[in-house]
């Protein structure tokens, strides 16, 4: 290991709030977001390319089977208003007020100018991605992610339907995978999923924020082709303690507001314990919630995440962090080449 570490119910709607180590970047970002949908510098410019300083190639790429793609994904849920809340009500609102259709796609074409080539998606949120891949030849690529359904000809049909959509890889729902195990349910269904997967040429992959689930899959033989897993330091300041953590205390909604429960603030509760199980996993790592949904800045988020064995990293990003998440990605990728875990993509 290369650094020694000491991380609610998934779909929440909103913004986590500042804590700890990106506390002021966070309250920065909120004004700034705020600032441009009151100025109407939200509205996307008149014509053109977007315009960076980074050198095509810059940003490094791997692979999941045949498909490249960029060490950094762009992650959806900001363009759904889905990222986490905590207390702040309104921000889903201001999410989707400032994300309309043309800020979606300034902010893809953004992406891609920079080198980020894959967005995750919720299938919620396949309108504008959809919308912005049909009028370009360089289209986006997209990692979807979907519920697992017992029933064999309905999650193939579920399957499918995403493909149609246009669908680059398909993995099963971080959050839902957690209910189904947090059940008792095995991997049967999991491994069922993942070979329909495969048979329909996409690549297949399993997302969960419980390390339980990848150490399942790898017990019982279960293949897919990459694991989506969440991967975050435990030192910012909203970190529930380490002796009120428990399996699967995200699903939870703490109703009782116990302050010293988890109450939407942590994905990972076990940072060290995840890094060393995955340095013994074969198959592609893609790791997210990184920065503990604001919390952590990205400058040390991104390097954690290589650093202890991520191949790739997703990050909710608005338009304008995305060229310095970019630049934080490339450096934080140059710092992790000595790391101990090989890339595994």
């Amino acid at each position: 290991m290369a650094e020694k570490t000491d991380r609610r119910c998934f779909l929440a709607r909103g913004v986590l709030g500042a804590a700890g180590v990106g506390a002021a970047l966070t309250s920065i970002e909120e004004k700034t977001l705020a600032a441009a949908i009151e100025d109407g510098s939200a509205r996307p410019a008149e014509g053109g390319k977007p315009k960076t300083d980074i050198p095509p190639g810059s940003l490094p790429c791997g692979k999941i089977g045949n498909v490249s793609l960029s060490r950094l994904f762009i992650g959806g849920n900001l363009i759904g208003g889905w990222a986490h809340s905590r207390d702040l009500a309104y921000a889903s609102k201001l999410f989707t007020s400032y994300n309309t259709e043309a800020k979606i796609f300034e902010t893809l074409e953004l992406a891609q100018a920079c080198g980020i080539n894959t967005i995750q998606l919720d299938p919620k949120c396949w309108d504008a991605v959809a919308k912005y891949n049909a009028q370009r030849s360089d289209k986006i690529q997209t990692m979807v992610c979907v519920p697992l359904i017992a029933d064999k000809t309905k999650m193939n049909d579920e399957i499918k339907r995403q493909i149609d959509m246009g669908a680059t890889f398909i993995y099963s729902h971080g959050g839902v995978t957690d209910s189904h195990m947090m059940k008792g349910g095995g991997t049967g269904v999991i491994a069922q999923m993942v070979e329909l997967i495969k048979a329909q040429g996409v690549p297949a992959g399993v997302g969960s924020h419980s390390l339980n689930m990848p150490i399942a899959c790898e017990r019982d033989g279960v293949d897919p082709d990459f694991y989506v897993k969440t991967f975050h330091i435990d030192r910012y300041w909203s970190a529930t303690p380490s002796e009120h953590r428990q399996e699967y205390d995200w699903m939870s909604y703490n109703r009782d507001s116990d302050h010293n429960k988890n109450y939407d603030n942590m994905w990972c509760n076990n940072p060290e314990e995840t890094a060393e199980f995955m340095a013994t996993v074969e198959k592609p790592w893609v790791a997210f919630k990184v920065m503990a949904v604001g919390s952590i800045a990205p400058q040390i988020a991104f390097s954690h995440a290589f650093r202890n064995g991520a191949d790739f990293i997703i990050a909710g990003m608005f338009d304008f962090q995305v060229e310095p998440d970019v630049k934080i990605a490339i450096a934080s990728l140059e710092k992790a080449q000595k790391r101990s875990r090989p890339w595994r993509a």
